[in-house]
């Protein structure tokens, strides 16, 4: 059985003043989150917006609650190790057999 995690992020960036500023910690963002959490992750939505960005990410794997975990743990770092705003985060998985 194949099992797709996914996870939809909308984070606040306050500091931001510029579409290059927004980039800047959006790349970073995805770039962080992909070594250490090996998931496939981009900006999804709000690309025209300076204070918000949406985040999507997904992993494969053969269990359920493995990648809802991943992907709360991706969120935590988001918010905790990256300090930004979490404005709003959905977990969902698909199963495939």
């Amino acid at each position: 059985m194949m099992v797709v995690s996914m996870m939809e992020v909308i984070i606040e960036l306050p500091e931001t003043t510029s579409i290059k500023d927004k980039r800047h910690v959006v790349m970073m963002a995805k770039e962080r989150l992909r070594n250490k959490f090996h998931i496939s992750c981009a900006e999804i939505d709000l690309q025209d917006s300076l204070g918000f960005a949406q985040l999507g990410g997904a992993v494969v794997s053969n269990s359920k609650e493995f990648g809802e975990k991943v992907m709360a743990r991706a969120i935590e770092f988001l918010e905790d190790s990256l300090a930004l705003k979490i404005q709003d985060a959905q977990i969902h998985s698909e199963q495939y057999s």
